[in-house]
């Protein structure tokens, strides 16, 4: 049990050397805008979630409605419901109760890929310590940025401040390149965004414009590239083995 929570933490380390630059980023723009650094630690320490932090943080520096904040966060953050989901078909027998609770916690990106990647049922022990590791990165990534954001120079900063959107051009470009799907949907969403931003008239806060790009965006892909239906045995129910490893892919 010890050598699968160690197992864990040393899956996690990776993780957590690229938290520490997008966390960094975030104590950095947190400070800056005015909050403190226990403040802008905090947040990280109970959200965990770069784009939903990022989007939050210029919510509440524009004075967002509470509402807009459900809404953004709400579908900012939706896929880790997708991905705990499957996650829930790869963990043992004993991964359950309070500990899927808690845990839940540690589902992102990064992670979920991580642990959907081991060969054996993933344990409690060896989730809480791929968990701990960018967790604590986070954290300290996110503190760093903080008490350093006056002392940092300017164009180190600057160069920290666009750090995010290396990270989710990283995501985009390879899915978009090898899936055309992907690709019109980001395109969309890309154009949308411009729309908003650009067109004098259009008034929207950052987080409600995300919001309406995603979901036009995911709309769009759903309608013109809807996933195919599971296969069915001659009884005509969908076939278990076809339908675990779909999830496993998804």
């Amino acid at each position: 049990m010890e050598q699968n929570f160690t197992k864990g933490l040393r899956d996690g380390i990776p993780i957590c050397l690229g938290y520490l630059s997008v966390s960094f980023t975030f104590g950095l723009l947190g400070v800056g805008m005015g909050l403190s650094w226990w403040q802008a630690t905090l947040i990280s320490l109970t959200n965990v979630t770069s784009a939903g932090q990022f989007a939050g943080l210029t919510l509440m520096m524009e004075g967002g409605a509470l509402v807009e904040m459900v809404i953004a966060q709400f579908f900012i953050n939706l896929r880790y419901l997708l991905m705990s989901i499957s996650l829930t078909q790869k963990v043992d027998e004993h991964f359950r109760g309070i500990a899927r609770w808690v845990l839940a916690m540690g589902v992102t990106d990064e992670i979920f890929a991580v642990a959907m990647s081991q060969e054996k049922p993933v344990s409690r022990r060896y989730f809480t310590g791929l968990f701990l590791t960018p967790y604590l990165g986070w954290g300290i990534g996110t503190l760093a940025g903080a008490l350093l954001g006056e002392v940092v120079p300017d164009g180190v900063a600057e160069i920290f401040g666009i750090a995010i959107y290396g990270m989710f051009l990283a995501i985009i470009i390879p899915k978009a390149r090898d899936s055309r799907p992907v690709l019109e949907v980001v395109l969309i969403a890309a154009i949308l965004s411009c729309v908003i931003y650009y067109v004098p008239f259009i008034h929207l806060s950052s987080g409600l414009s995300i919001t309406l790009c995603a979901v036009a965006a995911a709309a769009y892909g759903a309608w013109r590239h809807p996933i195919p239906a599971e296969p069915e045995d001659d009884d005509g129910e969908a076939q278990p083995e076809m339908i675990t490893e779909e999830v496993h892919h998804a």
